[in-house]
């Protein structure tokens, strides 16, 4: 999903017409898990996309998000109230089987069905008769160590069971305190050296460093949302409204620029542009902005901080470079008056 904007728009796209060596166009999108319209990077580009005529895009979903308002066809999702799942460790100790609490309303459909439906439709396999039951199943017949012992029927009696993590000799199961842990030949860490240190392409130090974007930009993840879910809440927008819509700028690069705490600035590079309010102090260093993650539609002039990142991806992992990202900052005021002006000279 980090080059969401490029298979949208580029893929299998040749400027002689038909397929490209890269293979055919996107035609058909199916989201669930995900508000990939407010996450993805380049946003401006996966918003281009899904607007395509001819991309039919359905999308599974619980509310009606940022995503949502560009499927030709919404299909209701189960929460976890609704369905029974395997829960991993996260932030704890246990394997957890969740019961569902209630029924599914109305229509809505958990995802083991959706494919499973989907499976069996289009490609008539059998395998995809399998339900949360054998899933759960499945998902357990591991040689895992942390995982010994645990099997769905004793889930289903006790409910929750710790995993069978190494213990040290006081007894204690903490993390990489003994060689159990590492799972390698060495029984300890094994890294491996960087012979040397590049500076991302997009950041002050970085070849696109020095440019017409001289600041580096920092689209941090709101402190009451998780990424975008529960965004849609009042009582969690409720909490976010200190610093919901708000350029954090450091005194020397705002003074630079004229902009005080309270002016409506405009942030942008070379993909995007988004308007925010500027808190000007030390939460920053210098030659640093930062702004948190919104939706789309909940933000001012509805783009928000994922207009200005990237689908470059990183070198080691290929993962998102988010926090690779420079931009400008300028008065709203003083640009627009900046714009009119060039406007009347020609």
């Amino acid at each position: 999903m980090n080059q969401l904007g490029l298979a949208l728009t580029e893929l299998g796209q040749s400027p002689a017409g038909g397929d490209s060596k890269e293979g055919p166009p996107v035609k058909a999108l199916f989201v669930y898990n995900c508000n990939p319209a407010a996450v993805a990077p380049d946003s401006e580009r996966v918003l281009e996309g899904l607007r395509r005529e001819d991309l039919f895009t359905v999308v599974h979903e619980q509310f009606f998000t940022d995503t949502t308002d560009y499927a030709d066809v919404v299909l209701p999702a189960t929460t976890f109230l609704e369905h029974k799942e395997l829960m991993g460790a996260y932030g704890h100790l246990f394997a957890q089987i969740s019961q569902p609490a209630i029924a599914p309303l109305g229509e809505a459909r958990s995802n083991v069905w959706m494919f499973g439906e989907l499976g069996r439709r289009m490609f008539g396999d059998p395998e995809f008769e399998d339900g949360e039951e054998e899933l759960i199943a499945q998902a357990l017949e591991t040689d895992h160590p942390f995982f010994a012992g645990i099997t769905k029927e004793r889930l289903e009696r006790e409910g929750h069971v710790p995993l069978s993590l190494p213990k040290n000799l006081q007894g204690e199961s903490l993390p990489f305190s003994t060689r159990e842990w590492f799972r390698t030949a060495s029984g300890r860490g094994e890294l491996t050296p960087v012979p040397e240190w590049v500076a991302p392409r997009e950041s002050r130090s970085g070849a696109e460093g020095g440019g017409a974007y001289p600041l580096e930009f920092l689209p941090r993840k709101a402190d009451n949302y998780m990424n975008s879910t529960f965004a849609n809440l009042p009582g969690h927008r409720q909490m976010e409204r200190k610093t919901a819509g708000l350029l954090e700028m450091h005194p020397t690069d705002a003074r630079e620029r004229g902009v005080a705490t309270g002016d409506s600035v405009s942030v942008w590079n070379g993909r995007g542009r988004i308007t925010l309010t500027a808190s000007v102090g030390e939460t920053v260093s210098a030659g640093v902005v930062a702004a948190r993650l919104d939706w789309q539609k909940l933000s001012q002039d509805g783009a928000n901080v994922n207009a200005l990142t990237s689908e470059r991806l990183t070198d080691i992992g290929g993962g998102a470079t988010f926090y690779s990202t420079l931009v400008e900052v300028a008065r709203a005021a003083g640009l627009a008056a900046g714009m009119a002006a060039d406007i009347a000279a020609d």
